[in-house]
């Protein structure tokens, strides 16, 4: 059997597309860029030779790549720190509970102590 080795547009296609899926997570994931063009990005349509076109969109493909890469270790940064913060506050609020029913044990014994004195 002969395998037969994909087409030139054919590449050009996948790359178009795994291209467009990365910009529409980047434009997603970073709002304020939405309305603006994407600094770093080249206009690759401009290329009139497929093998410059490829590899600018290669570069543009590897551009939001990286950018994607930083968001993401930014985004478990602050994950990071969320969760940090929350166990801290879990912590404070057992604490806080501990106390609570510390005072409510002294409260009932102070209690317990001042019924009988009153009914005397």
């Amino acid at each position: 059997m002969r395998r037969e080795r994909p087409q030139l547009w054919q590449v050009w296609l996948a790359e178009t597309q795994s291209l467009g899926l990365a910009a529409a997570l980047l434009a997603t994931l970073v709002a304020s860029a939405a309305a603006q063009d994407i600094r770093g990005m080249e206009v690759c349509t401009a290329e009139k030779q497929i093998e410059r076109r490829t590899a600018c969109l290669q570069a543009n493909l590897e551009f939001l790549q990286q950018a994607l890469m930083k968001l993401d270790r930014e985004t478990r940064e602050k994950i990071a720190e969320a969760d940090r913060d929350l166990a801290a506050a879990r912590a404070e609020i057992a604490a806080l509970k501990s106390t609570v029913e510390k005072l409510n044990g002294e409260l009932a014994q102070v209690k317990a102590k001042a019924q009988p004195e009153g009914k005397k």
